[in-house]
């Protein structure tokens, strides 16, 4: 049995660039050290922002044997895992639920690994170590909970059977089923939903939008520059407040990541009007910003959803996660597909509660997810 130490480091330059990529990888863009660091580096992810680095760090006669990314939060900001009613219930008792811990891509709601090992460490023991790790430093840092927020179904699984509430709710993504383009896929709609899409598209045309995909060093400071305003304005628009993420965030994504970003254009009489930005990895197209300075009818769709459609299909993507909500998606081909988190509650009181909110909101969720299907465009549908 391997004697390991371990250790929370508060920032991820303490674990460093070549660690973190040789339990990593290139495969997941948002655990890729370039895109962390740039969290961190730029101040989104401090303690003042709500999201302190707690990274756990295990470790074997000096090798860096797995990584869990970790976060001490004060609020439930940038989550998209709606705990807001388990901290006030915890208020109304009188007991804090702030701190607590929080494995996730802060402000990405997007599927993925969680945590990382060496091929040579056995899973079982891991868990049982990572548990055991993360149960000892809620008691330390009296945090009421840790939770695991949208980790793959494997790993929720595997949590689920090392003591974790599993709790699950409902996305929409888009399934490439090897299409040649878009047409392609459009062939298997009924002909009513079919004609609907393609009139959206043509509409955004006949308004004198032209709309360009670009990659890497394609996109221009230029471009940088106004989809940062359009950024912020959307979220100004939406809520009153400013967008979680700043220039210098951005700007590093620009210099260190760019080999996995996208940006979708918009230009009307030269006019640059609306941009949404996507990531990429070798299977998964992330949809995640969008902003605007004019509106044009169906613009957010062809932006948002059919130019990421077209460049998975070219690229030979297998899926297209355009973000979280929106059930709009659903006529437009995303399907509904269950997303899961992980809770370890300290609080033995509290965790039978939650347990009890959980499997009633399961069983919701499972109904809604299953109805929600039915109202795709598909042809095999059709009744």
């Amino acid at each position: 049995m391997a004697k390991w130490q371990h250790c929370f480091v508060d920032s991820i330059s303490a674990i460093g660039a070549q660690q973190w990529q040789t339990l990593f990888g290139q495969d997941s863009v948002f655990l890729r050290y370039e895109f962390l660091h740039a969290l961190e580096h730029s101040g989104c992810t401090t303690k003042e922002a709500g999201w302190q680095p707690h990274h756990l760090q295990i470790i074997d006669n000096n090798t860096t044997v797995a990584i869990v990314p970790m976060y001490i939060k004060t609020d439930s900001y940038g989550e998209y895992v709606f705990d807001w009613s388990w901290a006030d219930a915890y208020h109304r008792y009188g007991i804090p639920y702030y701190p607590k811990l929080v494995t996730a891509i802060p402000f990405t709601p997007a599927t993925g690994t969680r945590w990382a090992k060496l091929p040579s460490v056995d899973d079982a023991h891991l868990i049982s170590y990572i548990s055991t790790a993360i149960n000892a430093e809620i008691k330390c840092l009296n945090a009421s909970s840790w939770h695991c927020l949208f980790p793959n179904q494997d790993q929720s699984n595997v949590l689920r059977e090392h003591n974790t509430l599993q709790r699950i709710g409902c996305q929409y993504h888009w399934i490439n089923n090897h299409y040649a383009n878009f047409d392609d896929f459009l062939t298997t709609f009924n002909s009513r939903k079919r004609k609907n899409l393609k009139k959206e598209r043509a509409r955004v045309k006949e308004q004198g939008v032209t709309l360009l995909r670009k990659t890497g060093d394609e996109i221009t400071e230029q471009e940088w520059e106004t989809f940062y305003r359009f950024y912020h304005y959307t979220y100004l628009k939406r809520s009153g407040r400013q967008g979680y993420l700043n220039k210098t965030f951005f700007k590093s994504l620009s210099d260190n990541l760019n080999d996995a970003v996208m940006m979708v254009v918009a230009e009307k009489n030269a006019d640059i009007i609306a941009a949404s930005l996507f990531f990429y990895d070798d299977t998964t197209l992330y949809g995640r910003y969008w902003g605007c300075e004019q509106e044009q009818e169906f613009l957010h769709f062809e932006a948002c959803y059919y130019q990421g459609i077209e460049f998975a299909i070219e690229r030979g993507l297998k899926r297209f996660d355009p973000g979280a909500q929106g059930e709009h998606k659903i006529q437009r081909g995303f399907t509904p597909t269950l997303t899961y988190s992980n809770h370890t509650i300290a609080n033995e009181q509290f965790r039978e509660a939650i347990a009890r909110f959980i499997e009633e909101e399961t069983q919701q969720v499972q109904r809604y997810c299953e109805h929600a299907k039915t109202y795709l465009p598909f042809k095999q549908l059709d009744t």
